[in-house]
């Protein structure tokens, strides 16, 4: 998995939404230190995380997953 591109999909889609780090922190009840560790591909969220961050910004996980997955034979 790209962790970056994930953390690009997921601050461009915070972007759209007009949110700072901090109320989206507030809405996803994720720190916003972890929130933009993720943003920067540092950290990959637990499934539970990414979910709950999903549904605050209103985001499909195929949008942001597409270009984060590496397939290969």
């Amino acid at each position: 998995m790209d962790s970056k591109s994930l953390g690009r999909q997921l601050k461009a889609y915070r972007a759209k939404k007009r949110w700072s780090l901090s109320r989206c922190s507030e809405n996803t009840g994720v720190s916003i230190r972890y929130l933009a560790d993720i943003e920067r591909g540092d950290k990959v969220p637990k499934l539970e995380t990414f979910i709950r961050i999903l549904n605050a910004l209103e985001a499909s996980a195929d949008d942001v997953l597409q270009d984060s997955l590496v397939m290969g034979y």
